[in-house]
């Protein structure tokens, strides 16, 4: 089976590659064909996030297992993009250097046949020029009223303790 996904830089302006590629590549596989068909030089951490269809991010699968022990990730080379992906669960949500957060959101568009004389991956259509630089990004944390401080003369209200000595802190 192919998988044909549409990648989609998460920005106003409409940039997108649709590639495809086999169903049991890995995620590592998938990495590289995003790498290569948007020309990033692929030094740069990546992670697939499985999604729902409000583009909720779920699930890490990492390029690399960066938390030493601490929990269990799902590494890409380990990961077939039949195990990822299917009819039901269709989305995806890639980050490519986590320095820059370049954003894309991943649509399995198609399941397909292979087709003789195609070598998979495949870019099969490329729109939109990639920017200089990553589009800005408003997380929801910075739309927040800070956890109900409007600012920090809130605070003004709380005991007047010198903090000059940390026993101070617990009384």
């Amino acid at each position: 089976m192919i998988y044909r996904f549409r990648v989609i830089l998460d920005d106003q302006e409409d940039v997108f590659r649709d590639i495809e590629i086999k169903a049991s590549a890995t995620a590592e596989d998938f990495n590289n064909a995003i790498i290569q068909a948007f020309g990033f030089d692929g030094g740069e951490m990546a992670s697939f996030y499985i999604s729902d269809e409000e583009w909720n991010q779920g699930e890490e699968i990492a390029l690399f297992d960066m938390n030493e022990g601490e929990s269990d990730v799902r590494i890409m080379a380990e990961a077939s993009l039949d195990d990822i992906v299917s009819e039901k669960n269709r989305n995806l949500i890639y980050v490519y250097d986590f320095f820059s957060m370049w954003t894309f959101l991943i649509e399995l568009a198609e399941i397909a046949e292979p087709q003789e004389g195609i070598s998979y991956p495949n870019l099969m259509f490329a729109h939109g020029v990639l920017p200089d630089s990553p589009p800005d990004k408003v997380f929801e944390a910075e739309e927040e009223d800070n956890n109900g401080f409007d600012d920090f003369n809130d605070f003004d209200d709380l005991d007047d303790h010198s903090f000059d000595n940390y026993d101070d802190l617990w009384n």
